[in-house]
């Protein structure tokens, strides 16, 4: 696939090399896309796309980890504002909406790491999201959601998800993230024949 020339990565910070941040930002440029409903044949985006294109990646980083300085993690960094498409009725940010971002943002230091040490970023298929809610986010409010690798091997993927409120100076919510690098699909025999 060839890079696309319209990215600018000079907005991000880190030491993640500029190839692997503008792979990030032209994977979430292509989730920003609509596609076509099946239900109804019309351009739809959907609740994926609208979140993703208010997110701004600001670092995309791969240092050693404090507590084992031989192994290496993952860090990346997103800012974003509180709108009230993201809210819920009591006016604070929707915990759907949270989880969604926590799903996709905990992820990119995972491609981050693979891309950085392997050559390859992998992305995974989640097993479980543990979150917990600590303070409302109410519209306006800018957030800063910073995720990091807790291990990355050949088939199990964790990583932590930090959303902090730089506007209140408060912790929103918290999760750690739990993937898996899913097998391939076995061919049945009736598909063989």
């Amino acid at each position: 696939m060839k890079p696309r020339s319209d990215i600018d990565t000079s907005q991000v910070e880190g030491n993640a090399s500029s190839e692997i941040k503008h792979r990030l930002l032209s994977g979430l440029q292509s989730m920003r896309s609509s596609r076509i409903s099946q239900s109804t044949g019309k351009p739809f985006g959907g609740f994926e796309a609208e979140l993703v294109s208010r997110l701004r990646l600001t670092e995309a980083s791969i240092s050693s980890k404090t507590e084992e300085p031989e192994k290496l993690e993952g860090r990346v960094v997103f800012q974003v504002i509180v709108d009230e498409e993201m809210l819920n009725g009591a006016e604070n940010m929707h915990g759907g909406c949270s989880a969604m971002m926590i799903d996709i943002c905990s992820t990119m230091p995972i491609y981050v790491l693979g891309a950085s040490t392997r050559g390859h970023g992998i992305f995974g298929v989640s097993q479980s999201l543990n979150i917990v809610y600590h303070s409302p986010a109410l519209s306006g409010d800018k957030l800063r959601v910073v995720s990091t690798t807790l291990a990355v091997g050949g088939r199990a993927l964790s990583s932590r998800c930090e959303i902090w409120n730089v506007t209140r100076h408060r912790l929103v919510a918290s999760a750690v993230h739990i993937k898996m690098v899913p097998s391939e699909p076995k061919v049945s025999e009736s598909a063989k024949l």
